[in-house]
């Protein structure tokens, strides 16, 4: 069963459109759900002469709120989320529901559409067309917008639905918590729902600096989207920092020659980063690529500013949702893993090639055993190891020495070095394991997995699940570069005392 449910502020003018919509859909919807959001004017009136299967009204809260009203009352098992001045498509239903039918699938996001002829209207549109160019070729998302989007209800209510602190991009924060969790979140092309732009460059402007500002607190709280998040270009990122930069050497630039070389560099710079966007939209619409120039201006210096204000102002906006690694903690821990796994590859290079013909020597089969486990926010990847097993059942002679030694890990420095592993984390799950989870055990996802960790050096192997995401949380929750240390060392006392560190 799915239901749709829609936030309305002040929507009079647009609600019946989008209800009409719904209303001629090629697989309706089991039941529509206005939530009037403390509106002003007839919104809530317009939304029952629509059609709309429940207006439920509250005081004026914000979207968020609004959502979390509309979760409760829904009776659907599948949650499709639109707005109020949204058109969707006649098969959207069908389309942006289709992505759930997989059990595994958490949420899907779909796509907009204009039919505006304004020039920054259009220009707005091949922003996203940008956007969801990059999402389409991912597997996996950490972004959906509610303006089409479809999540599986039981999901949301055990996190608590959308945070109604935020005020902006509360879709993304929800988002950035459930991509923590390891819930798989698609694309849906195919999703599409008609919007109206914003059409003057100062709307513009503040809209930019709002999401800049709430990015900014969102990234206070979700650290691990600061290098990179499945919407964001990052060529954006290049370009907001490049203004950040030449607002930065103006002044000397007025007294300084390498000054006004350093400007004109930076100057240089950001024209060639517009390049692969400026060609692509010169395909589609050449009168937006001559004005994209300035827009793209307009947007990474409002995008700069609203992240300036909103740094400033992170003590104001507190989260009750437990947050994971810091962002400096992130920062060192990937440092640390970076030179002790270089480090580790060059001193060991000579070390695998005896290895490999002692293992050749003890029993046939392959030197090297690789096998699917799940890493941070649930990503597979394929974890390295010396073969250490005959025919996959016992421990051979050097089997057994690899294990007491934990060379038989050394391979995994490779994993580290790529970014899919660190030197300590929690244990690497298999699939099967990880699909036996319920949410709470899904927050140790947050982190990337380790070579060794707290449950390796804990002593006792006769944990349950329970008791090791326990012990695994309290490592992540109360992280700090000499939690990691102290189990590096634990693990090396234990290796040379020939316990191992399993």
């Amino acid at each position: 069963m799915t239901s749709v449910v829609i936030p309305a502020y002040n929507a009079e003018a647009t609600i019946g459109h989008c209800l009409r919509a719904l209303a001629t859909q090629t697989h309706p919807p089991d039941e529509v759900i206005v939530v009037d959001d403390g509106s002003t004017d007839g919104t809530a009136a317009v939304a029952r002469e629509a059609g709309a299967d429940q207006v439920l009204t509250l005081p004026h809260q914000g979207r968020s709120a609004a959502r979390n009203v509309g979760i409760e009352a829904a009776r659907g098992d599948i949650i499709l989320f639109t707005d109020a001045d949204c058109e969707p498509s006649p098969d959207w239903t069908e389309q942006i529901s289709r992505p759930l039918r997989d059990p595994e699938i958490a949420a899907a996001k779909g796509v907009y559409r204009t039919r505006q002829r304004e020039l920054v209207a259009r220009f707005v549109q091949m922003e996203y067309e940008g956007k969801y160019l990059r999402m389409s070729r991912q597997d996996r998302i950490d972004f959906v917008d509610t303006y089409s989007a479809a999540y599986r209800r039981d999901i949301l209510l055990a996190n608590g639905g959308f945070d109604p602190q935020v005020e902006v991009d509360e879709d993304q924060e929800l988002s950035f918590r459930l991509a923590r969790k390891g819930y798989q979140m698609v694309f849906a092309p195919d999703a599409i729902v008609y919007h109206h732009h914003v059409t003057s460059a100062g709307r513009y402007w503040r809209r930019k600096f709002e999401i800049g500002y709430w990015k900014a607190i969102l990234l206070n709280w979700h650290p691990e989207r600061t290098i990179r998040d499945s919407h964001t270009p990052q060529m954006l990122k290049l370009q907001i920092a490049l203004l950040g930069l030449l607002g930065i050497l103006v002044v000397p630039a007025l007294v300084w020659t390498l000054g006004r070389w350093l400007v004109l560099a930076t100057v240089a710079l950001f024209i060639l980063t517009t390049v692969p966007f400026l060609l692509r939209v010169a395909r589609r619409d050449v009168v937006i690529a001559i004005v994209s120039p300035f827009l793209l201006v307009v947007r990474a210096l409002a995008l700069g500013t609203g992240l300036v204000a909103g740094f400033l102002h992170t003590s104001r906006h507190t989260t009750a949702h437990q947050p994971s690694i810091g962002g400096l903690g992130r920062i060192l821990k990937r440092a640390i893993d970076i030179v002790v796994s270089i480090v580790g590859l060059i001193l060991t290079a000579p070390l695998l090639p005896v290895l490999a013909i002692a293992i050749k020597l003890d029993s046939p089969g392959p030197v090297f055993f690789i096998q699917e486990r799940i890493g941070e926010n649930g990503r597979p990847f394929q974890m390295i190891g010396m073969r250490t097993m005959a025919d996959g059942k016992e421990d051979t002679r050097v089997g057994c020495l690899l294990r007491r030694t934990t060379l038989d890990r050394v391979p995994q420095l490779w994993n580290v070095l790529k970014g899919e592993m660190s030197l300590v984390g929690p244990r690497p799950e298999k699939a099967y394991t990880v699909h036996t989870y319920s949410d709470w055990h899904r927050q140790r996802l947050a982190v990337k997995p380790g070579i060794t960790g707290p449950m390796q050096v804990s002593g006792r192997g006769d944990l349950n699940l329970d008791e090791r995401v326990q012990l695994e949380l309290a490592y992540i929750h109360n992280y700090s570069i000499w939690k990691d240390l102290v189990i590096l060392a634990r693990t090396v006392v234990a290796v040379l005392s020939g316990r191992g560190a399993y």
